[in-house]
Order: structure tokens, then C-alpha cells, then sequence
């Protein structure tokens, strides 16, 4: 059988194929739920002092094979001329902490005074993430007043927003006063990326399931009536809902080892089960069943933004030529997922390509689930330029590289016509206009392509031979590019091969990268620059948790539920 090379980066890394990405069996969602039911976790509710307004406090702990962890959730009654999900918000719904342990009294207290201020607050080494929730008003209004009436809410509300809250921040790594990374890496629970957020997550969507229990609850006893329960099948489609802006998209940038890592294994992954001989009738079974599940979400898929409406048009468009295709597919022939990729490659969309390799890989867990073990990345340690590389050999990296970006034109106002800054408010990353705003002075490195082509165009005259560390002495602010283009010479994957501050550049490509890895679903763009997901829809509550539904979740069934 012929090797199959994993895809160069040259294709891989494009903006347009990155904001095409879906979630897959290497998702850190999914990575933690597996995790949890095959090492037996155990969960339970300690505390749940809320009020009929909302109000008071509730912990949540998750016991692991070592160690506990608990969510400790604050409610509050916020007025509705408060609620907003912009980062600049001072006041939410509810708000959250991952707390290192099982709190005492004296830590919920300390907490009480900070967590529900975010920003304005400040936590410690004992506290691993800090967030914050909005409902989602006229669902959240709808269940009550349902549950409180004895009768279930409508499925068809419930399925068109997905979530009764949306986190706007999911902090962790040290933000406000938390652990860093650094101090629990070490944890086999926390290896993998973001595993306290998405376990912070996790534990939230419990919750805010009971809640609205017991708003119900409390409206009904105040009317005299006893609520109905929320059916665990109308419960399990409700995801918790985020809202995501500009913060997150310079991550991918800023971190270009651990993003080489993530795309790493998702190009192993795919590759490997591309090289596979033949197809088990086992193997292709799972594929045409999560495939058939997925096309369930592709039919539920909402959005309003006109690129996510075409995009999502073409991908369902995509799902049946493929569904038609593979009547013919000849799973018995040598290499069928590699051929099937090929055909994909020849006529599907890039939304339509990606779905099809997140797919392929969930028939091979066996094959492939360990990949996930090498997707975290020692950031912390700097990585010193090696000044003994000769101008020739940084020249030639340049070239292999950042060939793009010398095709480019930099002197075309379109090409630059965006800067990345920070802001004096919120400290938050945006995205201005050069040309009209006065913020060039403020920009951020975050425009690799342009900077590789200046360091290039600088190192013309400067012979072959010499060290680059000459060079840098002479040109010092050359030194950032120069030790991206050694860090990328060892991560090719962990460079975005387009340009990121052209005027026709999209944000939510970046963001949808990087929520594809979370295990994000429902992606649903509300501008260039910020987007609203669905997180652990259709996955099993706490409660529900074990080995037989900690994998397949995210690919509901035809009654809403996933397996």
C-alpha cells in the first residue's frame, strides 16, 4: 500500500479551510467526557442555597480518581437593562469559579466578595477558571412559566435557541489571580488543552438545568401548584450557549506551538485513517450512522449571517452529494477512506471536506484517541533565536514559508488596511482601520505574513554567509520575525498562511478554528468578529454519565438525544 503524507500546510492552514473546521473525536470535550466515564468519576450537588428571586449560591463537585473539583455557581437577579454579553459588562446572570478542591465556608465567603464582580474582583491559586452566564431570556421565561404550570416546554422553542445560558468568559491560566497553567500541567486530568474550561462548562450546563428547576419550582408553590419536572429528554439537547469575540481570535497567533500541536494531530488522525488497508463492516457502519446523526444537526443549524448562511447552504448541499456518492463507494477496495477523501477533495466545499475528516475519524478511536495526548504545548519556556543560523539559510526559510505572503503586495492600502490593538478599557484585543483611525501606533504583531516579507526584503543585500545574529544587531526589531520563522521551521502547522489585517480578512474564521477544537457546535456568526456556539449539546448530564455515552453524544438522534 502507497504512504499517504499528511496535507502541507500550504493547504491546511488557509483562513477560509481553518473557519471551515468541525468538531471531531480529538475535541477537548469529548477528550474530557471519555476521560471522566472511563476512569469512573463521581459527581454530586453539596449546596444549592438560591432564593425564589434567583438568588444565593450553589457547589457542584466532581470527584476524580485523585483529586475533586468543584463549581461554585453564584445566581443573581439582574435587571434586564444590565444584561449584556459584551466583555465590558460589569454585571451577568450568574457567575462561576473552578475551585481546586471541596470548599469551606471561609472560601465561599472570600468568593462571594470577588467572583461575582469578575474583573473588578480578584481570586488565587485555589481557584482554576473564573466565568460568567446570561439566560437566554424568552427560553429561560418559557421553561419556567411551563414547568410551573405542570406542563413540559415545547421542543421546537427549545431546539431553535439550544441553551437556556451563554457564557460571555471562560477564564483560566492565571486570569484575575487563578492557578497558571504551569501549576496543574502536570495533572494526567488536565494534560490535554482547556480541560478545566470545558470541565468549568460542564459542571455549569448542571446548573443551570436545576436552576430553572427551581424557579419553577417556586412560582408554582407560590401559586399554589406543583411544578412538572424537566423531561431528561427535553433537557439533554440544551447545550450550554457561548458568546465569543475578538479576544480569542489573536490566541492562534500568539500561541503558535500548541496550534502546530492541534492541527498536528488532527492531520495524524486523518492521515492514518486514510492509510488504513480496508474497511471493517463494523468501522463503516459507525461512519454511516454518526453521519446520518450528523446531518440531523446540519438540518437544526441556524444562522443569520449571510458567509455562515452560504457556507452552511453548500455544506447541506455537500452532505447529499456525498450521501449519493456512497451508494457507489466501494468500501472493499484498497485504501476506501483515502479514496473517499480524494473524491471529497475534488468536489466538495472546504466546509463540506472537513466535515467529511471529522467523520472518517470517529469509526477509530483506537486508532487515533491517543493523538490527543500530544496536543498541550510548554509555552512558558522562551525560545532563544538561534543566532548562529546564516542569513542564506533564514532567507531560504523565509521563502519555503512565507512564500504567500512575498506574493503579496504590502504596499496596497487593502493589503493593510486593518491593525490589531489593545484596549486601554478592557485590555481586550480588536481590530481598527489603519487608514482611518488613529491606532497604528498601538498595533500588535499580529500580522506575521507582513512582517516575514519585511525581515525578507531587510536581509536583500546581506551576503549568504553571515550569522543572522549580525544582522540583529544591526536591525534589533526584526528579532520577533526571526524567531517566528525558527519556531515555524519545527511547527509548520502553527502559522495561518494568509493575511490577517487585509480589509476583506474574517475574524470568526479564526474563531471558529479554535471553538471547533473546544467541540463546538451551531456555530452562528452575529458579525465578522463575533460568533455564538452551542457547547455539550446532547451530551448526558453528570448524572447520566458512563462508557456507553461518553463519545457519541454530540450527534443527536432523531428524538433530540445523543448516545
Amino acid at each position: 500500500m502507497p504512504d499517504i503524507a499528511t496535507r502541507p500546510a500550504q493547504t491546511v492552514m488557509r483562513l477560509a479551510r481553518l473557519g471551515s473546521l468541525h468538531q471531531s473525536r480529538l475535541s477537548f470535550m469529548r477528550v474530557l467526557t471519555r476521560r471522566m466515564a472511563r476512569e469512573g468519576w463521581r459527581f454530586e450537588q453539596t449546596v444549592f442555597d438560591i432564593d425564589a428571586a434567583g438568588v444565593g449560591h450553589a457547589v457542584y463537585t466532581a470527584h476524580g480518581p485523585d483529586r475533586a473539583y468543584s463549581l461554585v455557581a453564584f445566581a443573581h437577579d439582574l435587571p434586564a437593562d444590565q444584561r449584556s454579553d459584551r466583555v465590558i459588562a460589569e454585571a451577568w446572570d450568574a457567575t462561576f469559579t473552578l475551585f481546586d478542591g471541596v470548599p469551606a465556608a471561609d472560601d465561599i465567603a472570600r468568593l462571594s466578595q470577588n467572583i461575582p464582580h469578575q474583573e473588578a474582583g480578584r481570586v488565587s491559586g485555589s481557584e482554576l477558571s473564573v466565568s460568567r452566564a446570561n439566560r437566554s431570556v424568552r427560553l429561560w421565561e418559557h421553561v419556567v412559566d411551563r414547568l410551573a404550570a405542570g406542563q413540559q416546554p415545547d421542543p421546537a422553542q427549545m431546539a431553535a435557541v439550544g441553551y437556556l445560558m451563554r457564557t460571555t468568559a471562560v477564564y483560566g491560566s492565571g486570569k484575575l489571580g487563578a492557578a497558571d497553567r504551569e501549576m496543574i500541567a502536570g495533572r494526567p486530568e488536565f494534560r490535554a488543552p482547556f480541560q478545566v474550561e470545558m470541565l468549568s462548562v460542564y459542571l455549569t450546563r448542571w446548573f443551570v438545568r436545576d436552576l430553572v428547576q427551581h424557579m419553577a419550582d417556586c412560582a408554582a408553590r407560590a401559586a399554589g401548584r406543583t411544578a412538572a419536572r424537566l423531561d431528561p429528554a427535553i433537557a439533554r439537547p440544551l447545550g450550554m450557549g457561548n458568546s465569543t469575540g475578538l479576544g480569542m481570535a489573536p490566541f492562534l497567533l500568539n500561541h503558535p506551538l500548541l496550534f502546530n500541536n492541534w492541527i498536528t494531530a488532527r492531520e495524524q488522525a486523518i492521515q492514518l485513517v486514510r492509510q488504513c488497508p480496508k474497511a471493517r463492516t463494523a468501522e463503516v457502519a459507525v461512519f454511516r450512522d454518526v453521519m446520518q446523526r450528523s446531518c440531523i444537526t446540519l438540518d437544526r443549524w441556524r444562522t443569520e449571517h449571510p458567509v455562515q448562511m452560504d457556507k452552511l447552504a453548500q455544506l447541506r448541499r455537500d452532505a447529499a452529494a456525498l450521501t449519493a456518492h456512497l451508494d457507489d463507494h466501494d468500501f472493499d477496495a484498497a485504501q476506501p477512506w483515502d479514496a473517499l477523501f480524494r473524491w471529497a477533495e475534488a468536489h466538495l466545499s472546504y466546509e463540506g471536506q472537513e466535515w467529511l475528516a471529522s467523520l472518517m475519524l470517529e469509526p477509530y478511536g483506537a486508532l487515533v484517541d491517543h493523538l490527543g495526548d500530544g496536543m498541550a504545548a510548554d509555552t512558558s519556556a522562551g525560545f532563544r533565536i538561534a543566532g548562529g543560523m546564516t542569513v542564506g539559510a533564514l532567507r531560504a526559510l523565509i521563502e519555503r514559508i512565507y512564500g504567500w505572503a512575498l506574493d503579496t503586495d504590502w504596499t496596497v492600502p487593502d493589503n493593510t488596511a486593518r491593525a490589531w490593538y489593545v484596549s486601554e478599557e478592557k485590555l481586550e484585543p480588536r481590530l481598527g482601520e489603519r487608514f482611518e483611525e488613529p491606532i497604528e501606533a498601538y498595533e500588535q504583531p499580529l500580522a506575521p505574513g507582513r512582517d516575514a516579507a519585511m525581515l525578507h526584503a531587510a536581509l536583500a543585500h546581506w551576503p549568504d554567509d553571515v550569522q543572522i545574529a549580525e544582522f540583529l544587531l544591526r536591525h534589533p526589531g526584526h528579532r520577533h520575525t526571526v524567531r517566528r520563522v525558527q519556531i515555524i521551521d519545527r511547527a509548520p502547522y502553527g502559522e495561518i498562511c494568509d493575511n490577517t489585517i487585509s480589509s476583506t480578512v474574517l475574524p470568526i474564521d479564526m474563531l471558529r478554528c479554535k471553538l471547533s477544537f473546544f467541540g463546538a457546535t451551531q456555530f452562528d456568526p452575529r458579525s465578522d468578529r463575533w460568533v455564538r456556539i452551542c457547547m455539550y449539546g446532547n451530551a448526558p448530564y453528570p448524572d447520566e454519565l458512563s462508557t456507553d455515552n461518553a463519545d457519541f453524544w454530540v450527534y443527536p438522534t432523531q428524538d433530540g438525544a445523543g448516545a
